[in-house]
């Protein structure tokens, strides 16, 4: 211990000697332990940082172009110009067992102050320059801005010629007047020659601006043009609620993510396009959350996924249809689990009756619902509404029901209090199926081939004249779940490639093995049973496009 220490002595002495010599080579202010040095022959000009971060005030705001997140941020503003931004960090908690919502964030949000002033930032109308060549040559020789644009797009060589350019740059400033000009041109040609409903419209987000939003929604209604979704274009989240329900954004919302065993990321790349609220999903996977991700590409998710499928671009739905029918068969028809029955009776239209129409062939084709109106039921609402209150069967009495909660009970003076899904004595039939049965072929598609269509035997009732069948009926047929004593073409197993919706079959379209999609629609229902619904799907844009 002895020789050690004395070791380590010398050490220090040595280096200290060392230290002090380096004063005499250059004379200098140095710290006390001769280990750093003040420099005076040299300055550093950090004014332009400090510039840079001076600020008059603090104000709250947010990013809402182009975004939902609504991550709350602290804007730093210095003569009315915003220098700098940070995130709030002024949530409320919500409690020690999950995560926390702050800080909430992006760093697009971060360095929103460098685009705001980029003098890359696109303030006035850009045109393609050989299309602007072309429209300012034809508008100056006929006169007529329709008639310019009509000769324009209707030449094919010209038209050819302003298409080929896109993507190559080429784009040129031009005045609004001139700008508007051409779009209304453009779209009073399109309304004349082929009528409004080929005029598509994309509005901003409402999250950026009702206002600007309602402006062209209103637009798009007026000439009579179809309105596009904004959740079509932009980020991350699917279509289904807001067309639906009228909800802004998904449901549930991304801390539900944290409440979930098994998560399936398809076609949402969350890391990137749900950036504040990503955390959620990396965090879950700390209480043995399983994530699964659906994706064509290598995408920032897929980091994050225990297991990746990856279908070709464009047929992740043929690999959907698969994973439905080994769930249906597995989980509904082998075995049915209370669990999923009793919640698709009470928040699905399964057990409504559809009513099987005949085609020109004389072959059935699924109709529309069956309502009370149809079977002259007495609901206690108006003649109107009973027009839009779907039909099921009630398991109890066998009698057709129409149950509070439907459509046809959100706008009936008569109907308050009955807006709700409580089922009350009402015991919904999902299948027709049974003992003395009656079964129908009838006529479904299938969109894997040309002209494609399978005939599939389902359960059926005649209600005062209607043949009818339930939704959950309908559904097996088309996802091929054989049934015994049921006529048609169905698949001999999974293994049966040659009728669609079978994992085989898929296989042969999104070159994901069958093997691997069974067990994974096996793992999400069989995870959803033992916790109590607890698998979930993030939709995101990929599916949409």
């Amino acid at each position: 211990m002895a020789t050690r220490m004395g070791r380590r002595e010398w050490e220090r002495v040595a280096a200290e000697r060392l230290l002090k010599a380096g004063r005499f080579l250059r004379r200098t202010e140095t710290t006390a332990d001769l280990r750093a040095v003040y420099r005076a022959d040299q300055s550093v000009n950090d004014l332009p940082y400090r510039e840079r971060w001076a600020h008059d005030r603090v104000v709250r705001s947010t990013h809402g172009v182009n975004c939902t997140g609504s991550c709350s941020w602290k804007v730093y503003v210095k003569d009315g110009l915003i220098t700098w931004e940070t995130q709030q960090t002024d949530y409320p908690s919500v409690g020690p067992d999950r995560p926390e919502y702050e800080p909430r964030g992006c760093p697009r949000g971060a360095s929103f102050s460098w685009y705001t002033y980029s003098p890359t930032r696109i303030r006035y109308p850009h045109a393609r320059g050989v299309l602007l060549t072309m429209y300012r040559e034809a508008r100056a020789r006929l006169g007529d801005p329709v008639a310019a644009w009509a000769e324009i797009t209707e030449d094919p060589r010209k038209r050819r010629r302003y298409q080929g350019a896109r993507g190559r740059g080429g784009l040129v400033r031009v005045g609004w007047d001139e700008a508007l000009e051409i779009a209304a041109a453009a779209h009073v040609h399109t309304i004349a020659r082929y009528g409004p409903d080929r005029v598509a419209g994309f509005s901003p987000i409402p999250a950026m601006s009702m206002a600007s939003h309602a402006v062209g929604a209103r637009f798009m209604s007026l000439i009579g043009a179809p309105m596009l979704s904004f959740y079509d274009w932009y980020a991350d989240l699917p279509i289904a609620s807001p067309q639906v329900f009228g909800d802004q954004t998904d449901v549930p919302e991304s801390a539900d993510w944290w409440d979930a065993s098994y998560l399936v990321l398809w076609g949402s790349n969350v890391p990137v396009t749900r950036t504040p609220d990503a955390h959620w999903m990396a965090e879950a996977r700390y209480r043995g959350q399983k994530v699964v991700v659906v994706s064509p590409d290598y995408s920032d998710a897929t980091k994050f996924a225990d297991e990746w499928l990856h279908p070709h671009p464009g047929t992740d739905a043929a690999m959907a249809m698969a994973m439905g029918h080994v769930i249906l068969t597995e989980f509904f028809v082998r075995r049915p689990v209370p669990y999923f029955t009793e919640y698709v009776k009470k928040f699905t239209d399964l057990p409504f009756l559809v009513s099987l129409v005949p085609g020109k062939d004389g072959e059935l084709t699924p109709g529309p619902f069956v309502t009370a109106a149809d079977l002259g039921l007495d609901t206690g609402t108006a003649e109107e509404s009973r027009r839009w209150q779907p039909v099921l069967v009630d398991d109890r009495t066998g009698d057709p029901v129409a149950p509070d909660g439907t459509l046809g009970h959100r706008w009936d003076e008569r109907s308050t209090g009955r807006w709700t899904l409580d089922l009350g004595d009402v015991d919904p039939r999902l299948s027709l199926l049974g003992d003395a049965a009656e079964t129908a072929q009838v006529v479904l598609p299938r969109f894997d081939v040309e002209d494609g269509r399978v005939r599939r035997g389902v359960p059926v009732r005649r209600l005062d004249g209607l043949l009818v069948t339930t939704v959950f009926d309908l559904l097996l047929a088309q996802y091929g779940v054989r049934r015994d004593g049921l006529p048609g073409s169905w698949p001999t197993g999974y293994d049966d490639a040659s009728q669609p919706c079978t994992p085989a079959w898929q296989e042969g379209i999104t070159s994901v093995p069958a093997g691997r999609v069974t067990r994974i629609a096996r793992e999400f229902a069989a995870s959803a049973e033992r916790t109590g619904g607890r698998a979930m799907i993030v939709m995101g844009a990929g599916t949409n496009h």
